[in-house]
């Protein structure tokens, strides 16, 4: 075949690959092999390329899923990568790079065949191509009876992915392959997409969490997480003349034009890699994901024991003399260097599978937490969430969800809740509202959170979302310090903003009640009864909202009145809009207190010179809280929330896994065949 962009298109008619998926079958140990897999191609790295190549290769695989049950030949092509996939360490060793090139070659059909019965076929019909092997036959041609088979196809080759993973060792001429079988991984777990149903049902996950692979469990973790750590590059491979990207490095033309060369992948006209795309770090992307996908499956059946998942949570410090692993444990753990990993998530945390797989470590790996929390660089961690958070028009809910998630948990701890008020950070040049030259970390915090609730009232009206808001408000409320001008005001305006909408909701259902004895058409009663309902919702979720600012401003002044008094210069520039809280029972407690705190400062303020300018308020401000009697306000309950996980995480988090990996994993994945998610998740 020709070495032209229209060579991909004369797939479907390739003779080896019609011999493949014909009905005669093919030994595991017949000289074809040697010839199918000897081709030479650029690996596809774009879910277009990906689609390309599935839509020249439908027919030779729908023919394949038609004959395999009769020729078995599925299970003979597993059988001969398996048979390389156990030499491929040591061929690796020996710089045998054409062995690890056909075994690449015949790892990428398989993977091929299997995207499309994971696409086109219920799981039990998946693995029955997987099972349907060939009859061995005496030297007559008499068939031997199959006895009871001790050992399952999908389960060696499941175990010989990861041992590919965990084994070889990363060179540029194992990267490919290396990457091929996390992709392998990612196709046969992908059973969830196309037919979801809860994983502990499903016999291939069964197999990858009971199966031999997970024995491996605990050094696939770790492996997985020191690629993503190390973000390596793509290899710069040779180029061979006309002929792409070569998987054979050094690999002379004399072995070369002995072999059959099948086909050149080409892509239409589609220019070479360009700089960019070479450093895209493909091992690293591809290993989160993975992990993404052990964490979050097989979570919820008592009896199906997740070995990812634990080794995920269980993991320590390198550093960390005291932590040893012994065999009376009920689990072993292994190392890894915790700074490197922190630094990797600081700097990638723009993704949302990197925002993900910190909330699951802060959330479930207590030791990595602490080492996060002790940090005295938390800005470098903090603000990267910050930023998704305020720039939540350009990320989808679950991103946003889950950076809330991350800085609710960080702020269930005293000591990030006072370490964030002594940070100072400088020219945050994505908070565009205002140039702000220094401000703390904490009332950086406040002011990201404030806005997001701002933003969430006018445009999301998610309850969940403001809830989490003002959750890590509280938990912080009572370490506020020196809170910025600017912030205080922003404080003040959001109880502004939410006692206008609170009031005009009210007059609304007051209106609506005094109009409630005209006469109505039906249809008119009812819209209006629906209406009337989800006002008087609107108005007990502004009720919430207003009731919890003041219980944060309340736990302020309770707890840090003589820290902080560009707040309280600002309550008492704002002090009208207090008025309609006093007469309210929802309100008048908290309102004590604040009454309190504005009646004694501006007596302070009156006491004093007229025609003050603000620094001279601010100064009495300042010396009136050295005076201020400690014991005087109202003692109400610590403001103190906890992040506790929905009862059944999976419902949520694994839709939200695969939207991932159809959006970043560079695979092609058929949109109208997804099942488990809606395409704008």
């Amino acid at each position: 075949m020709g070495a032209n962009s229209s060579s991909i298109s004369e797939l479907c008619s390739n003779e080896y690959l019609r011999q493949l998926a014909g009905p005669d079958s093919i030994s595991d140990n017949d000289p074809f092999w040697n010839q199918l897999l000897s081709f030479s191609f650029e690996p596809p790295q774009e879910s277009s390329d990906y689609r390309l190549l599935e839509e020249a290769t439908h027919q030779i695989c729908k023919a394949m899923a038609h004959n395999n049950l009769n020729s078995g030949n599925f299970g003979a092509l597993v059988s001969v990568f398996l048979k390389r996939a156990s030499e491929l360490k040591l061929s690796t060793l020996c710089e045998n790079n054409l062995f690890t090139w056909q075994t690449y070659n015949a790892l990428f059909i398989v993977r091929c065949l299997c995207k499309f019965f994971m696409e086109n076929m219920a799981e039990e019909n998946v693995l029955r191509q997987f099972n349907s092997q060939q009859q061995p036959r005496m030297p007559h041609g008499e068939v031997v009876e199959k006895g009871e088979k001790s050992e399952v196809l999908i389960d060696e080759l499941l175990n010989a992915l990861v041992e590919i993973i965990v084994d070889v060792p990363i060179m540029d001429t194992t990267y490919n392959i290396i990457l091929e079988a996390m992709n392998s991984l990612l196709i046969l777990a992908s059973v969830q997409i196309f037919k979801a149903r809860p994983t502990a049902k499903s016999t291939l996950f069964k197999y990858l969490m009971q199966g031999k692979c997970s024995i491996h469990s605990c050094l696939l973790v770790k492996t997985l997480l020191q690629y993503y750590i190390n973000q390596e590059s793509f290899p710069a491979l040779e180029q061979t003349s006309g002929q792409g990207v070569s998987l054979v490095v050094s690999l002379g033309h004399a072995v070369a034009s002995g072999l059959w060369s099948m086909f050149t992948l080409g892509y239409g006209n589609k220019a070479p890699p360009d700089e960019k795309s070479k450093q895209q770090p493909l091992l690293a992307n591809k290993s989160l994901l993975l992990l993404l996908i052990l964490g979050n499956h097989c979570t919820s059946d008592k009896e199906l024991h997740n070995p990812y998942r634990q080794a995920l949570f269980s993991f320590r410090d390198v550093h960390d003399e005291s932590a040893t692993s012994s065999p009376t444990e009920a689990f072993a753990f292994f190392k890894i260097e915790y700074s490197r990993l922190f630094a990797t998530l600081c700097k990638t945390l723009k993704d949302d599978q990197t925002t993900l797989l910190l909330y699951l470590l802060i959330h479930q790996n207590v030791q990595l937490k602490s080492f996060i929390l002790s940090r005295a660089d938390l800005d470098t961690i903090v603000l990267p969430i910050l930023q998704v958070l305020h720039d939540s028009r350009e990320h989808n809910s679950h991103h946003i969800y889950m950076a809330l998630i991350v800085l609710l948990i960080l702020s269930e701890d005293d000591f990030f809740n006072r370490t964030a008020h002594e940070t100072k950070v400088t020219n945050i040049t994505w908070y565009s509202e205002r140039h702000i030259s220094e401000i703390s970390l904490g009332g950086l915090f406040v002011l990201v959170l404030i806005q997001t609730i701002q933003f969430n009232l006018t445009r999301m009206r998610d309850k969940y979302l403001h809830t989490n808001c003002l959750a890590a408000l509280a938990n912080m409320s009572a370490h506020f310090t020196d809170l910025h001008p600017y912030v205080s005001q922003r404080m003040v305006s959001l109880l502004d903003i939410l006692s206008k909408r609170y009031y005009k909701v009210l007059d609304k259902i007051r209106e609506a009640q005094g109009q409630s004895n005209r006469q109505v058409e039906n249809e008119d009663e009812a819209e209006a009864e629906a209406e009337a309902d989800e006002q008087m919702q609107d108005l007990s979720v502004l009720e919430e909202v207003l009731r919890m600012v003041l219980e944060i401003i309340n736990s302020c002044l309770t707890n840090g009145l003589h820290h902080n008094p560009n707040l309280i210069y600002t309550l008492l520039y704002n002090k009208d809009l207090f008025a309609h809280f006093r007469t309210h029972p929802t309100f008048q407690d908290i309102m004590q207190n604040i009454d309190m705190v504005l009646n004694y400062f501006a007596t302070k303020v009156e006491t004093a010179e007229k025609n003050l300018f603000p620094e001279q308020v601010l100064e009495i401000i300042q010396q009136g809280a050295l005076q201020w009697p400690t014991d005087r306000l109202k003692k109400f309950p610590e403001l103190k929330f906890k992040y506790v996980e929905e009862e059944q995480p999976e419902e949520f988090f694994i839709p939200y896994v695969w939207s991932l990996i159809y959006q970043s994993s560079h695979l092609y994945w058929n949109p109208n065949l997804v099942q488990l998610f809606t395409l704008n998740t």
